[in-house]
């Protein structure tokens, strides 16, 4: 199948937070325009785009702000990732949340578009994440189960097994690096059928620490990236605040 107009939807995930390009709008470029211009290519050509998608965005704000913008679009390709963000808060009330998802899904549903879904990432080990792993895979039931009743498609972030190598990831161990993006688009375009010419990216493995390098690596991720992210959970500031939609009109795809 040919698709004509594409919208993606969501958070920094879908915006390329971890994918940097001075060059494009926000100065990431990520998963969504590697999927697309790797789509457009395989298509010959043809390809209509638009991202919606801003970082630090929960699941409420994305589907207030982006769900009908991206229907009055008329796409016939929809993706969409939203709730991270919420799950990562102190507390949150998931069978609330994935109830109004339910209800967005069905509407971007019966637009006409197919639809994309993600579950979420499986921290496994993380120490990082250990606290809110049972949340993500309650997340995760809930999205296959959305996938089951509106005959969406899912691409299963959980069993992607190449997501568990380090170098998938930013410095920041929250969004996944370039080389992460562009597995996310080979696994998008996979999903979908697409015969198309991505590779992953060739990556340099990082060095080996002693434990005394690791502790100070660990102390400097912190104050740098786990200390500001709080700050922002602590104050109610988004990272999105300020910033518009990378692609927020449909264009064709270069």
């Amino acid at each position: 199948m040919n698709y004509a107009r594409y919208v993606a939807l969501g958070d920094s995930f879908t915006e390329g937070v971890g994918d940097p390009d001075p060059s494009l709008p926000n100065g990431v470029r990520g998963w969504a325009d590697r999927f697309a211009h790797g789509l457009n290519q395989a298509q010959g050509g043809g390809l209509a785009y638009a991202n919606l998608a801003i970082r630090g965005r929960k699941l409420r704000a994305i589907l207030a702000e982006q769900v009908d913008r991206a229907i009055s679009l008329e796409p016939d390709l929809v993706s969409i990732y939203a709730g991270a963000n919420d799950i990562m808060r102190p507390a949150v009330d998931l069978d609330s949340l994935m109830g109004e998802y339910d209800a967005a899904i069905a509407k971007l549903s019966n637009s006409g578009a197919q639809v994309v879904m993600f579950t979420a990432f499986d921290p496994g080990e993380s120490k990082t994440y250990a606290m809110v792993r049972g949340r993500f895979a309650l997340y995760c039931e809930y999205v296959r189960e959305i996938v089951d009743k509106y005959g969406t498609t899912l691409v299963d972030y959980w069993r992607i097994r190449e997501f568990r190598n380090p170098l998938m990831w930013d410095i920041d161990r929250m969004h996944m690096s370039a080389a992460g993006h562009q597995q996310m688009a080979i696994s998008v375009l996979d999903r979908l059928g697409v015969e198309h010419e991505l590779k992953p990216l060739e990556v340099q493995p990082r060095p080996v620490l002693t434990a005394k390098e690791q502790l100070a690596q660990n102390a400097h991720w912190a104050k740098e990236y786990l200390g500001p992210w709080i700050k922002r959970r602590v104050t109610g500031v988004s990272s999105g605040d300020g910033l518009d939609p990378r692609w927020p009109a449909l264009q064709p795809v270069s």
